[in-house]
């Protein structure tokens, strides 16, 4: 049964009062000039603000409603929106304004068959931004299905430096030398090592809550009821054991004999599944090893959270892995995770070393601290051997607070505290 018209009129018009009121924070994303574009994430990361940052610029420029329209697909008014619904949105808008619209979609993932939609948007010259909260909208199957019409754009939660400017917390040179409001800056670093950066739980009081009920709608609606998993309670054993092992790579094999440990006979197929879920619902993020064969690649990764947030709920006392977790997200912003990610490595062959990205010829070890003799000595080592197979112009340990400079016959490892790698005032990061 189609969606009637005077309901999708209505949401039109209500959508365009609720785009109007929304408190904007606005984010530097270059979106340049191309007409089309897919906005793709985890949910609440910002996707939607984004549209509504864009409708808002336009509306400043002199543009009105009637050239554009926005639609949010998870709108419970538009339950039962299907495929075939989709050209009424552009007869309801002509028929209200007579005009060709600009088309923001939402989240519109939630119905199958979009891609014909929105390549035929493309091929009638439609200007089209696209939301979605599933990582397959970059898989090479969809952008080969809207035959490289669309620009993707992936959106992740608040970076550092938005986090600071969102809350008001300045971090310039004065304000990092003066008692009182470096004292402010180390706590925000603090809140957002541990609490992340999703944008509507910043200015909560109390996170945890927010963040648990953003984690239940991935857990529950974005990977359990659209892939039909019959045993959530494995799911979720799962994902807490890909938590604890955010440092490091892992097996399906491994992660099969685990869960199969404390809950009956767990598959390899299965295993590979969820994790696979847990990726297209851009929860887990895929790191590979360049040192890996073919088949490695694929099955012994290492893997991180979307935010640390996210990754807080999931553990205790885990300072080292938060701090690993927020430098990975951090090259993922810079470099990009599509689904190949053949721009972000480790490396590990005999040593491991935390992240190798081979066009910057950047290597970097995460250590929360190395005060302790041995283990600046256990980070160092990988740092001295990986220049023996790979070129590194620059060796990076990343530290949570502590600050130097080690050396060895291949020159420098800097040692640089997290937060003024993610300000870039290590002048290259």
């Amino acid at each position: 049964m189609s969606i009637a018209r005077n309901t999708l009129k209505r949401v039109l018009l209500d959508n365009q009062k609720d785009v109007e009121q929304y408190d904007i924070f606005p984010r530097h994303y270059d979106l340049g000039s191309f007409p089309l574009k897919i906005f793709v994430g985890v949910r609440r990361s910002g996707k939607s603000f984004l549209l509504f940052q864009r409708i808002r610029q336009l509306l400043a420029e002199g543009k009105g409603w009637d050239e554009m329209l926005y639609l949010d697909f998870e709108d419970t008014r538009l339950e039962g929106f299907t495929a075939e619904d989709f050209n009424l949105i552009l007869e309801c808008h002509q028929e209200m304004y007579g005009k060709r619209p600009m088309l923001f979609l939402d989240e519109i993932q939630n119905v199958d068959g979009w891609q014909k939609f929105a390549r035929n948007l493309a091929d009638k010259k439609y200007s089209v931004f696209i939301t979605g909260s599933n990582a397959k909208m970059l898989s090479k199957e969809i952008m080969a299905a809207l035959g490289g019409r669309y620009l993707p754009v992936e959106v992740y939660p608040f970076s550092f430096k938005e986090y600071l400017s969102y809350t008001g917390v300045a971090y310039d040179e004065l304000a990092l030398t003066a008692t009182e409001s470096k004292a402010r800056f180390m706590k925000a670093y603090g809140e957002y090592f541990t609490w992340g950066g999703l944008p509507e739980s910043i200015k909560l009081p109390v996170k945890r809550s927010y963040l648990s009920s953003v984690f239940q709608k991935i857990y529950l609606g974005d990977i359990v009821q659209r892939n039909g998993i019959s045993n959530p309670r494995l799911l979720q054993l799962m994902i807490k054991k890909m938590a604890e092992s955010v440092m490091q790579p892992v097996s399906y094999n491994r992660i099969s004999k685990i869960l199969s440990s404390v809950s009956g006979k767990i598959s390899v197929p299965t295993v590979s599944n969820y994790i696979s879920f847990s990726e297209d619902a851009w929860l887990l993020l895929r790191l590979r090893n360049i040192a890996s064969s073919f088949s490695d690649k694929e099955s012994i990764c290492k893997y991180y959270f979307i935010d640390n947030g996210l990754l807080t709920l999931q553990l205790l006392d885990a300072e080292t892995i938060l701090l690993e977790n927020m430098v990975a997200l951090s090259l993922f912003r810079k470099y990009g995770h599509d689904e190949d990610n053949e721009r972000v490595f480790f490396y590990n062959v005999n040593v491991e070393v935390d992240f190798f990205v081979p066009e910057d010829e950047l290597a970097i070890q995460v250590s929360y601290s190395i005060a302790d003799p041995e283990t600046e000595k256990r980070e160092k080592e990988p740092l001295e051997k990986l220049p023996n197979v790979h070129p590194c112009r620059r060796r990076i340990i990343i530290t949570y607070d502590e600050e130097g400079t080690l050396t060895d016959k291949h020159g420098a490892i800097e040692v640089i505290p997290c937060w003024k790698w993610l300000l870039g005032i290590d002048h290259e990061c």
